[in-house]
């Protein structure tokens, strides 16, 4: 029975859509410019302790979409999910709030982005595949990197 209590868990609590925003500021005018439309795209991730056991886990696009260095619209999305993680070692849990988690969540947020440039009478905007295993492995890098050059010996004179 002790052993049960003790068995590693992960699992998804919830899927959600924590935060949207569309925005055409320069609409109607900038909707009769011609030009080949910009597209930027930004993308972020956050996790965070709720509870005992139970992380929030974020991925935001930013896309920003723009004719003639006019802003044609700006999409802002935060797709976030609920997950249960317990009795995990600590680089194990990193790596789940890093990149099994996001890989879980990305594909509602690409739904979102593309289905809401729809219904703001754009073409949809497809956001590409990410691989959250590189870019975890870059931050970890850059963390480790930071980390050794603030703990530099001290000159010697």
């Amino acid at each position: 029975m002790a052993d049960e209590n003790n068995a590693p868990v992960f699992q998804i609590q919830r899927m959600y859509l924590k935060d949207l925003s569309l925005e055409q500021p320069n609409a109607p005018q900038i909707l009769l410019e011609q030009g080949q439309p910009q597209v930027d795209i930004n993308l972020a991730l956050a996790a965070e302790p709720v509870a005992d056991g139970i992380f929030e886990v974020c991925v935001t696009a930013t896309v920003t979409t723009k004719v003639n260095d006019k802003t044609l619209f700006l999409i802002e999305a935060k797709q976030a999910g609920i997950f249960e993680m317990r009795n995990l070692p600590q680089e194990q849990l990193e790596g789940i709030l890093g990149i099994v988690c996001p890989q879980m969540i990305y594909p509602y947020l690409r739904a979102v982005v593309s289905d809401v440039c729809n219904r703001a009478g754009f073409p949809p905007v497809v956001l590409t595949e990410v691989n959250f295993q590189a870019m975890f492995e870059a931050q970890q890098a850059q963390l480790t990197a930071q980390a050794q050059g603030n703990q530099q010996p001290p000159a010697v004179n």
